[in-house]
């Protein structure tokens, strides 16, 4: 293990001050801030900031030449409030690290520590803290912006904790593992009209109740293969909160799943067809807004190859899981260029879900995390 007790000590108190400090997707100063000053105890060789908003890149430079490998964690919190009795739970109210963002961001904080002590031997390790994963803008910003050219990889690696496994056993396989997904919100414009006389207006509630059941049939779950689809309607919002008011406007907030991002383009397409056809020779006005767009994320074989030494070389135990699955992920990007892949570490069978109010990264993941990593590292970077 290349980190002492005291470093692993170091770590938790790190993580557990996140923790505390939680912030949003696009909103994420001072958790920049605070990885900012850890990376910057650790020799980096250079330190990009304000990558795609806050994101933050730290560069250590081999003496070789040789591949630019990267490893990403994200920096964003959740709109939820945490309702854990942890000693270092969320200090703001509404807001709270319910995914373990904070847990993947200290293992990469490990694996800066034990670059401080080994430099690579050839190429360069890239540990980038990526902002706004949660609302899926994130990597595209990052891969958006002219600073992300000098730290381009050649190969990409993340993780996510998982709930639901044993603790410290890794789903891992090639070939897609998260879902595309897309926020779709549709707009339904028409007229009010006084609740005596609704004929004198043009009202949506005919299209919305034909379009909550009819979306939701163009995917109803079904065997994850090339095929799956899933639309889920999240919200809905008819006329104003007046009894005296017939309905001019409304809302339909949907999020579509596919397993493949050309899935995606189909099952978009369907959707806004349907739209249209219960909008028809109502007189209503249509708007569609797509939001959190996520796209698929696939495991090259390559690097999934590279994380499977990795695993077994550091005896961590590993099978595929339940994947894919049908969750997104704001990792997909960056596989668009190079090979990537993701795996999924245990948080344990019966521990809180990810995104539940009572949720908490367990700190015992933090070492096995970083050692898979490190591994991986130092297998091709030496």
């Amino acid at each position: 293990m290349f980190l002492t007790d005291q470093n692993l000590a170091e770590l938790v108190e790190w993580r557990r001050k996140l923790h505390r400090m939680p912030e949003l997707s696009g909103e994420e100063k001072e958790t920049a801030r605070e990885v900012r000053a850890f990376l910057s105890s650790t020799g980096a060789d250079r330190i990009v900031t304000e990558l795609g908003g806050h994101g933050v890149a730290a560069i250590y430079q081999g003496k070789e030449p040789g591949p630019t490998v990267m490893f990403r964690a994200e920096l964003d919190g959740l709109p939820i409030e945490e309702v854990s009795a942890v000693p270092h739970r969320s200090a703001v109210p509404g807001k709270a690290h319910l995914c373990g963002h904070d847990g993947h961001m200290t293992i990469l904080a490990a694996l800066a520590r034990g670059l401080e002590r080994k430099r690579p031997q050839r190429g360069r390790a890239i540990l980038l803290f990526q902002p706004a994963e949660e609302n899926g803008s994130g990597s595209a910003a990052v891969v958006a912006d002219p600073k992300f050219r000098e730290i381009a990889p050649d190969l990409a690696f993340a993780l996510h904790n998982l709930p639901g496994i044993p603790l410290g056993h890794v789903s891992l396989a090639e070939g897609p593992v998260n879902c595309a997904s897309s926020g779709m919100r549709i707009i339904l414009t028409g007229k009010t009209a006084h609740a005596s006389m609704p004929e004198f207006g043009i009202s949506p509630m005919s299209a919305v109740a034909s379009l909550m059941p009819a979306l939701t049939a163009l995917g109803a779950s079904g065997p994850m293969n090339e095929g799956f689809a899933m639309v889920t309607v999240t919200h809905v919002a008819l006329g104003e909160a007046a009894f005296g008011i017939a309905p001019g406007r409304a809302e339909i907030w949907a999020t579509l799943r596919t397993l493949t991002d050309s899935g995606m383009k189909n099952l978009c397409e369907r959707a806004e067809r349907l739209v249209v056809s219960a909008a028809k020779g109502t007189g209503l006005e249509i708007e569609i807004v797509y939001d959190d767009i996520f796209h698929h994320c696939e495991n090259a074989p390559e690097a999934v190859g590279h994380l499977r030494r990795a695993l077994e070389a550091e005896g961590v135990p590993y099978d595929r899981g339940n994947l894919p699955m049908r969750a997104s992920e704001d990792f997909g990007r960056f596989g668009e260029n190079a090979p990537a892949a993701m795996f999924f570490l245990g948080a344990g069978e019966k521990h809180p879900s990810l995104h539940n109010p009572d949720y908490d990264f367990p700190d015992d993941l933090i070492g096995i995390g970083a050692r898979v990593f490190m591994r991986t590292l130092r297998d091709l970077l030496g």
